[in-house]
C-alpha cells in the first residue's frame, strides 16, 4: 500500500489517527501485497455487539485517501446497520483498491483471505460492490472467516433489494397514506445485482420505472426485462418522479442534485446516500423528502449473511428482511413527531442499543 498519499491528504500519520478516533474505529489494517497487485484497507468500527461483520468492495478509487474515507465511513455505517437490525454483529468493512473486471484473480483474492484470517475473526468479510459470491470462494480458502458462499447463504443482493423494497412501501405508507407503488414513477439510480432484483419487484407492482447505470449491456438487459426507461448518468435526477432510489455509489444526495430532484421519497440501497449527513439530512427534511435512512433500508445483505453465520435458513433471512418495513415506519414517525431528521433517529435508535451493550466511542 502506497500510504504517501494518504499522509499528504491528511497532513500526518497523527492525521490519520485523530481521524480514526473522532469515527470511533477500533482498527484499520493496510493491506499490500506486489505480486498479486492486491492494496486493500480493513476497517473495523466496533464489535461490542459482536464480531465485524461487513462486505468487501472492490473499486477503482482515484487514490488511497479516497479509500480510506470510503472504507471509514462504509464500516461505520455496518455498525449502525448492524445494531438497528438487532443483530449480534459489530461494524467493518474492506475495500480493494482495483477494476474488478480486469484485476480479479484467484490469488489477489486468497492473499486478502490471508489478511483477513490474520484478524483471527473480529472482521467476518463478504461481498458487496465488484465481488461475487465465487470471488469469495478465493477468499474462503484462506480462512473461515467469510459468508455469502454458494451453496450457503449465497450472493445477498436479492435479500438486500427485498428490504429496500419493503421499506420503500413504509415511506409511501407514511407520505401518500397508502404502502402501494402501482403507478409511482420511480428513478433507480444503479441497476447491479441489488438494482436489478429492485427493479423486478417494482414492476411486479405496476410502478413506472426509469434507470441507468453506467454500464450500457446492464441497462438494456434490465429495461427489455422489467420494462423500464433508460436515461443517461446525469439525467436520472432530473426525471419526474415520485420516488429517488439510489442504488449504485454513496453521495448522491448533495447540493447539486438536491436542486434537481423533484420526488418525495428517497429510498435506495446505496450506502452514504447523503454527501453530508448533517447537512443534507436536514436539507432533505426541510424540502419535505422523506428519506430513508440507507443503513436502516438495506440491511437486508447482512441479514442475509448473519443466517449464515448463525446457522438459519434463507425463509429466516427473508422473514427479517421483511421487518424493515417496521423499522423504517418506526424511524419515520419519530422524525415526523419529534421534528428531528430521519437520520439522527436512526443512529439514535442504533447507539441506543450499542450503549445497552457497552457504549460505543463516538
Amino acid at each position: 500500500m502506497n500510504t504517501s498519499n494518504i499522509i499528504s491528504t491528511t497532513n500526518t500519520v497523527d492525521g490519520i489517527l485523530v481521524q480514526l478516533t473522532k469515527m470511533g474505529h477500533e482498527q484499520v489494517l493496510f493491506c499490500n501485497d506486489a505480486k498479486t497487485g492486491l492494496k486493500a484497507i480493513i476497517a473495523v468500527h466496533n464489535t461490542v455487539l459482536g464480531p465485524a461483520l461487513g462486505g468487501t468492495r472492490m473499486w477503482m478509487y482515484n487514490n488511497e485517501a479516497d479509500a480510506l474515507n470510503d472504507v471509514l465511513r462504509l464500516s461505520r455505517g455496518m455498525t449502525y446497520k448492524n445494531s438497528i437490525s438487532n443483530l449480534d454483529l459489530g461494524g467493518g468493512k474492506a475495500v480493494i483498491i482495483g477494476n474488478a473486471r480486469t484485476m480479479k484473480s484467484e490469488a489477489l483474492f486468497r492473499r486478502f483471505g490471508q489478511f483477513v484470517n490474520g484478524l483471527a475473526g473480529k472482521y467476518i468479510t463478504a461481498e458487496d460492490v465488484g465481488i461475487s459470491p465465487d470471488d469469495m470462494v478465493h477468499v474462503s480458502k484462506e480462512t473461515n472467516y467469510v459468508v455469502g458462499l454458494p451453496g450457503k447463504s449465497g450472493d445477498p443482493s436479492p435479500v438486500t433489494a427485498y428490504g429496500v423494497y419493503v421499506g420503500m412501501k413504509a415511506c409511501a405508507k407514511m407520505q401518500f397514506g397508502t404502502d402501494s407503488l402501482s403507478g409511482r414513477t420511480v428513478a433507480v439510480q444503479g441497476v447491479g445485482h441489488v438494482g436489478q432484483y429492485l427493479v423486478k419487484h417494482l414492476a411486479s407492482e405496476g410502478a413506472k420505472i426509469f434507470i441507468t447505470d453506467i454500464h450500457e449491456e446492464t441497462l438494456k438487459k434490465v429495461a427489455e426485462a422489467y420494462g423500464a426507461s433508460v436515461v443517461a448518468p446525469q439525467e436520472i435526477y432530473d426525471v419526474p418522479m415520485d420516488i429517488y432510489a439510489p442504488c449504485a455509489l454513496g453521495a448522491t444526495v448533495n447540493d447539486d442534485t438536491l436542486a434537481r430532484l423533484s420526488c418525495s421519497i428517497i429510498s435506495g440501497a446505496a450506502n452514504n446516500q447523503l454527501a453530508d449527513e448533517q447537512k443534507h439530512g436536514v436539507a432533505v427534511m426541510e424540502k419535505g423528502i422523506l428519506y430513508a435512512p440507507d443503513y436502516a433500508i438495506n440491511a437486508g445483505g447482512v441479514i442475509n449473511c448473519f443466517s449464515e453465520v448463525s446457522g438459519l435458513s434463507l425463509e429466516w433471512s427473508h422473514q427479517k428482511a421483511g421487518e424493515i418495513y417496521q423499522t423504517i415506519y418506526q424511524i419515520l414517525e419519530r422524525s415526523k413527531n419529534e421534528a428531528i431528521p430521519t437520520y439522527q433517529i436512526a443512529n439514535r435508535m442504533a447507539e441506543e442499543r450499542i450503549e445497552r451493550n457497552g457504549g460505543l466511542n463516538l
